[in-house]
């Protein structure tokens, strides 16, 4: 079932999330610093999302030791939160990720990679995750044994779709030769000052596949939305043009600028603030000529483009 967005806008541009039939708004909502113990303020974070229209919520097992807490404690604390309001899981995808495995650190050997799926379903108290990637790459592993523990996992009816997160296009490439079904989604870094992957073949395989692309650090780790460094400051004056002819902030257009490109991108909003949160919703506002978004791209580089 696809979710529908609450946002006349955000329902209007909604993405395909690879070619499983599942939709999604153009722009999603991540939880790597939903921590703590208080369910009614986690609830109303993810009703905020969802009123707002963001209707594909990114997790991962290992969300949680970065907050001082457990591994697993991100997708824990949502699931306490559906405990609670178990109508709340059918308004949106739910997507998360495993393969680390602490002290490791990366495992995607069969055995574990079923372990881990199955750990999250118990964390979220859900039947069925929606969207799974492998959440970095294990050198290790064979993909060939891997597209295999996906057929399985998918013929369980544990996982709907599957993806993989800061993989190369070539690592992408050699895991989709095994499979019997299309992988829906990548998960690269993917903003104005991380530019990498419109140069190394990540968002082209995605317009070649049809890979759903979900852009994670969308602010680069803050640094557009508080910029200080020279090239941020840069970046953040070009984008500062878009954004007063939409009357919108800075951020938002931001997130608009990766929003543009072609793969239709899908910047994943990580913050834990329900204002800044519904403030996201503004990148449907701005638009950028040509010659703005290469203006962005060009400070974003710290030279100029050949």
């Amino acid at each position: 079932m696809t979710p529908t967005a609450t946002s006349s806008g955000l329902s209007h541009a909604r993405r395909a999330l690879g070619k499983g039939g599942l939709t999604v708004a153009p722009i999603a909502w991540g939880m790597w610093r939903f921590k703590g113990s208080d369910v009614k303020a986690a609830r109303t974070l993810v009703e905020t999302a969802l009123e707002t229209g963001f209707d594909l919520l990114d997790t991962a097992d290992i969300y949680g030791p970065d907050n001082g807490e457990p591994f697993g404690a991100a997708e824990a604390l949502l699931g306490r939160v559906l405990a609670e309001a178990p109508a709340l899981r059918d308004r949106f995808v739910l997507a998360t990720k495993g393969g680390i495995e602490m002290g490791v650190p990366y495992n995607s050997s069969p055995a574990y990679l079923v372990s881990a799926v199955e750990a999250s379903l118990k964390r979220l108290g859900v039947e069925r995750i929606d969207l799974w990637q492998i959440h970095r790459p294990d050198h290790l592993a064979h993909p060939a044994e891997i597209a295999r523990t996906f057929e399985t996992l998918k013929a369980q009816g544990k996982v709907a779709e599957f993806g993989v997160s800061n993989h190369t296009a070539a690592q992408t490439a050699a895991l989709a030769a095994h499979l019997p079904f299309p992988l829906a989604s990548i998960q690269p870094e993917f903003s104005a000052l991380a530019i990498d992957g419109l140069y190394d073949g990540v968002l082209d395989q995605a317009l070649e596949r049809g890979f759903a692309v979900l852009a994670w650090s969308p602010l680069a780790q803050g640094r557009l939305a508080d910029p200080k460094e020279p090239k941020a400051v840069a970046v953040a004056g070009e984008l500062a043009k878009a954004a007063a002819r939409a009357e919108v902030s800075v951020t938002a257009a931001a997130y608009a600028w990766i929003m543009a490109h072609p793969s239709g991108a899908i910047p994943i909003v990580g913050s834990q603030r329900p204002d800044r949160i519904r403030e996201a919703a503004d990148a449907l506002k701005v638009s950028f000529t040509r010659a703005e978004w290469y203006a962005v791209l060009t400070a974003g580089r710290g030279a100029p483009l050949p």
